[in-house]
């Protein structure tokens, strides 16, 4: 009998000791850290950590910041293209840009009234020049960046050239306020069209949003309205 207990205790401290270092490992604490390689530090523009690691929060939060940069001097270039574009007595306030491989490609603003051409949008113009530039018909790796919502033939336009992205400063409804067509605005937004679509389409907030939606109030006086 005081043999067979021994035996019998034996084992168990045996297994226990076999199995230590593994009971070490699952009591360990988990890190909420997340490893990054070099270009993805580069792209989020984060500060690597002396541990080789970095926050996922604090990644997130780089990457969100790096992007916000990036589209305010996108769009305020095409903002800039609205006003040049009243002041030129070329058309209506609005001003496009299209962007590739982070260079802009095509700045651009309405020119209605000098072509005497009523397509003449400054999305449609931009996308037109890009397609010349880029000697091609389709920019599906190309983003456009507009002052204004686009309207139903401009978004048509962006959609058929396959762009991918889409950032727009002011809602339609600044340009209906001095006079333009509602349709602008209804004309996507009861169909779903914006929905539908497969390009990333994101409107501007903050004080983007309100530089892009003084354009109209400062040159409502200043242009022939169509």
């Amino acid at each position: 009998m005081y043999l067979f207990i021994n035996i019998y205790v034996s084992t168990i401290f045996y297994f226990l000791v076999d199995r230590i270092p593994l009971l070490l490992l699952l009591t360990q604490p988990v890190s909420p850290t997340i490893t990054f390689n070099a270009s993805v530090m580069e792209e989020v523009n984060v500060v690597e950590t002396k541990d080789g690691t970095v926050s996922v929060a604090a990644a997130f939060a780089g990457h969100q910041e790096a992007v916000q940069d990036r589209d305010h001097k996108f769009l305020s270039k095409a903002v800039e293209e609205a006003y040049k574009g009243v002041d030129c007595k070329d058309g209506g306030p609005f001003g496009a840009v299209i962007v590739h491989n982070d260079e802009i490609v095509a700045s651009c603003h309405n020119m209605v009234l000098c072509n005497t051409d009523p397509t003449a949008h400054a999305e449609v113009t931009a996308i037109r020049e890009a397609c010349k530039k880029l000697k091609q018909i389709e920019l599906a790796d190309c983003e456009i960046y507009a002052s204004c919502e686009p309207c139903p033939m401009c978004f048509g336009a962006i959609h058929l050239s396959r762009i991918k992205r889409l950032v727009y400063g002011a809602k339609a409804e600044a340009a209906i306020a001095i006079g333009f067509d509602d349709f602008i605005a209804d004309a996507l937004r009861g169909t779903g069209f914006y929905q539908k679509a497969t390009l990333e389409i994101k409107r501007a907030d903050g004080n983007e949003a309100i530089i892009a939606e003084e354009v109209f109030e400062k040159t409502k006086e200043k242009f022939q309205m169509y």
